[in-house]
């Protein structure tokens, strides 16, 4: 169907053209009906191509049924073509369209839906926490949302870098050596002494025993070996960061994310890049002082008001560096960027931009893009969990995982759009049944792998090789199947230019929704050996087309499942 589709396009492409007659042409696009019933494909250019050529649209619509009935493609893929409404044409496929399909997925494999090298480069800055506490449940809504992001933009053929961006320093890196240091000093939170400001969580203590044991720890950008010496605060603070970077690069291994480099905020500090940046602003006459204090004149960049750049007491803004690092960025090659951030930075999207077009570097308007999440609720037995016992003040990612598994978590937390919020119902993450949406799409995959073992111990191997008879493909099921599989390299496409892994999990919920009613409406192991096959080939290609799309989520699919049983068995 992939390649009927293509040769649809290519046949209407040059139907629209020859009807625009000197006008421009709306696009070459085929839409699904509203209505299923109405067709298989839509096509409403004839709307606006009848504006264009102050036209009837109906008449237009026919020209073009005329048009397009004379092409071979059509002739070939297309059973009916029907005008509707003010100048809707719908397509009902021929079958062997949409048979077609089947032997496409199961010659592509796991590239079907993938495009080839597109040249396009691309930077995900994602997660991007600072090392003072445990990974929280937004930290893995951030790590879900970036690393599905780069999985989608890959299956585009775009090249794809999956950066990490901390500070090492500053203020709240100061409080995470100070509140060491008080652990290693013998005091706790509540006892006289302890900072107001200190962090309080158990992992605190952690990292003081081990800088007292003098340990050496390993993270993916650095190391460093403690000095046991309570005294040597840039020690600590030093080993504090190593141990908090090596706990999120753990968390994040058990998440299945990785990392291809890391930038410190440091840097930008060392290099002179942030003061360099606050010059190139000061020369090109967009900053002013007042009260002391430098500022920006962002609303010139359609900011609500100016902001401070440095304070009166010689500090920088948080806004600053990052507008430091965005030009780092712009020059080490990355002139398509995407950071993932928490909603709570709605306000920095406005001031990073105006930042960079205020400092005249040649950035483009509207860089970097910004996917911007809301954060999650996280129920438990019916209640509300809003601690850990080891964080102290928030659910970590280490806790869902642990409570559940990496496959739900990561399932869940990309199942509804980024903007919205988000309830993490950790029993339903546990149940194992058709309520709970990751268990629901592995166990169509596991249900389908069960059946092939069987065929192919009946039939031998033919059936999932791409060897079957799929004209005998007709029942309205197996139609139904088709045409979800067909759909996948389209939606994937979309999900990548929307920035939307959700749409995944919906198609995939829609994928195995459309196997579940297949599979409970013909059998597949009958004894007809021909048709027996072609189903075989139907199914390894639908569990193909699940193990694709679980992959872009980071999910795994399964071969068996605890609920495959005997009964189910039989009636395959």
């Amino acid at each position: 169907m992939i390649q009927a589709k293509q040769e649809l396009r290519a046949a209407l492409e040059a139907v629209l053209a020859a009807a625009a007659a000197g006008v421009e042409g709306p696009p070459a696009v085929f839409e699904s009906p509203k209505v299923a019933a109405h067709g298989d494909l839509a096509i409403t250019a004839a709307m606006p191509l009848a504006r264009a050529l102050r036209r009837n649209p109906r008449e237009v619509a026919a020209e073009l049924v005329r048009g397009l009935e004379a092409q071979p493609a059509f002739r070939r893929w297309v059973q009916a073509l029907e005008i509707a409404g003010p100048g809707f044409i719908n397509l009902r496929l021929a079958p062997a369209a949409k048979q077609a399909v089947v032997a496409e997925v199961l010659a592509a494999g796991a590239d079907f839906g993938r495009q080839p090298a597109s040249g396009a480069r691309v930077m995900v800055e994602f997660v991007s926490a600072n090392p003072t506490g445990p990974l929280h449940v937004g930290h893995g809504r951030n790590a879900a949302l970036g690393d599905c992001i780069c999985n989608l933009l890959q299956t585009q053929g775009a090249e794809v870098l999956r950066e990490f961006y901390y500070n090492d320093a500053g203020v709240q890196i100061a409080t995470l050596a100070l509140s060491t240091q008080c652990r290693l000093r013998g005091l706790a939170p509540g006892d006289a002494g302890w900072p107001e400001s200190a962090y309080n969580g158990a992992y605190i203590a952690d990292i003081a025993a081990d800088f007292a044991a003098r340990k050496t720890v390993h993270a993916d950008d650095r190391e460093f070996t403690a000095s046991g010496d309570v005294d040597d605060l840039d020690g600590i603070r030093q080993f504090a960061v190593a141990y908090l970077r090596r706990e999120q690069d753990l968390d994040l291994q058990a998440f299945g994310v990785h990392f291809d480099h890391y930038y410190l905020e440091s840097s930008l500090y060392g290099s002179g890049r942030v003061e360099d940046t606050v010059r190139r602003l000061v020369a090109t006459g967009k900053t002013y002082e007042e009260g002391g204090a430098l500022w920006l004149r962002t609303t010139d960049y359609g900011d609500d008001k100016d902001r401070v750049m440095r304070k009166s007491d010689g500090t920088y803004t948080y806004f600053v560096p990052d507008v430091a690092y965005h030009i780092a960025k712009f020059e080490r090659g990355w002139h398509q960027v995407i950071n993932v951030q928490g909603s709570d930075h709605h306000g920095t999207v406005a001031r990073v931009r105006a930042g960079l077009q205020a400092a005249g570097v040649g950035i483009p308007a509207g860089y970097p893009d910004y996917v911007l999440y809301k954060m999650i609720t996280v129920m438990k037995g019916g209640q509300e969990v809003k601690i850990s016992k080891r964080a102290g003040s928030y659910v970590t990612l280490r806790d869902l995982i642990d409570w559940t598994s990496r496959d739900a978590v990561r399932f869940f937390l990309v199942s509804r759009k980024a903007d919205t919020e988000f309830t993490f119902d950790v029993d339903l993450a546990l149940e194992a049944n058709d309520e709970n949406p990751v268990f629901y799409v592995q166990y169509a995959h596991a249900r389908i792998c069960s059946v092939l073992a069987r065929g192919e111990v009946a039939y031998g191997a033919a059936g999932a090789a791409g060897a079957a008879d799929t004209a005998l493909l007709v029942a309205p099921t197996e139609t139904a199947l088709m045409l979800e599989l067909a759909a996948y390299p389209a939606l994937l496409t979309r999900a990548a230019a929307e920035r939307a892994p959700h749409e995944v999990a919906f198609y995939l919920r829609g994928l195995a929704a459309a196997f579940h009613s297949y599979y409970a409406a013909e059998r597949v192991l009958v004894e007809d050996r021909a048709l027996a096959c072609a189903r075989l080939a139907l199914l390894a290609a639908t569990a193909q087309v699940l193990r694709n799309g679980l992959a872009v989520l980071g999910v795994s699919a399964p071969t068996a499942m605890a609920r495959e049983t005997p009964a189910a068995e039989a009636a395959a």
